[in-house]
């Protein structure tokens, strides 16, 4: 039995003794604040068996988490250490050369660029990425409405060397989105779909708040609990999250499903400063006013 089940068990224990047997005991009466001490301490423990059980990354399994601070991107830099066969979820065009320099360094084969959507805010760094690094194969959703190598249909699976990325259809924020796991790591790429404490706009670019709402609820919130969450962006610092945590903690998604389309409608946002720049660039995978190398 865990020390919480421990703890539970007892206070349940004395929360059913009748006030008979209490009076019979040396203590007179217990004090209301020491069930309320009960109480907290279970809730502290729980909170610390969420966070301790969740799967530290294999020996084997490279990852770097990257930042472009311009469009407060997240990009992610994923690899099998023994067979140096690696991938790059959702790059930046003005950070390409800083990713392509990282591979290099690490020694690493860059297989696929890939995007979780196709973004609105910012120029994907793919198309670029394989003037730097040949050989590299871009991929998004085949919904995405966007060029690619390789596209990308619910629930197909993308190798680099013994480690497997499934691309799980989460659409919402827009058609194409996609959320990437990896298993047996215990890590989700959840793009603009959920954020920390948030999750993506749903009014331009075939948002749709009902079906976020059902892509997360459905999808993302019946990962194990202890799956840690990596998005797309943050705008406050944070840097990962887990499915417990938004499950408990999600302003806008512990809503019922009407609150949440309720809460999405009045959000009054500015319209995207680099969407009218970034979406046509991101529909031919980048290519856009990139330098040529030499």
């Amino acid at each position: 039995m865990t020390v919480v089940s421990r703890i539970l068990s007892a206070s349940s224990k004395i929360l059913l003794l009748p006030s008979r047997s209490i009076a019979t005991t040396s203590v007179s009466y217990i004090q209301p604040s020491a069930l309320v001490q009960v109480a907290q301490t279970t809730s502290r423990l729980r909170n610390v068996t969420m966070l301790t059980e969740r799967k530290p990354f294999s020996s084997d399994f490279f990852f770097r988490q990257l930042f472009d601070e311009k469009s407060w991107t997240y990009s992610y830099l994923l690899g099998d250490i023994n067979s140096k066969e690696a991938v790059l979820i959702d790059p930046v065009l003005e950070q390409a050369k800083r990713d392509a320099k990282l591979v290099q360094e690490l020694g690493f084969n860059l297989t696929y660029a890939l995007n979780t959507h196709m973004h609105a805010d910012h120029i994907t760094g793919t198309g670029y990425l394989k003037q730097l690094l040949p050989g590299t194969i871009s991929v998004i959703s085949e919904a995405s409405g966007a060029k690619a190598d390789k596209y990308l249909r619910d629930n197909e699976v993308v190798k680099f060397g013994r480690f497997e990325l499934k691309a799980m259809s989460t659409p919402g924020h827009t058609n194409g989105c996609m959320t990437y796991v990896v298993e047996e790591q215990g890590v989700a790429f959840t793009g603009d779909t959920l954020l920390i404490r948030g999750c993506g706009r749903t009014d331009f670019q075939e948002g749709d708040s009902r079906t976020l709402y059902k892509s997360v609820h459905e999808r993302i919130f019946t990962l194990p609990e202890n799956f840690r969450l990596f998005p797309a962006h943050d705008y406050k610092g944070n840097m990962e999250t887990s499915v417990a945590e938004e499950k408990q903690y999600n302003p806008r998604l512990t809503k019922d499903i009407d609150g949440f389309v309720e809460i999405m409608a009045n959000l009054n946002l500015p319209y995207p400063k680099m969407i009218d720049k970034a979406v046509p660039a991101n529909r031919e995978c980048g290519l856009y006013d990139i330098p040529k190398e030499e």
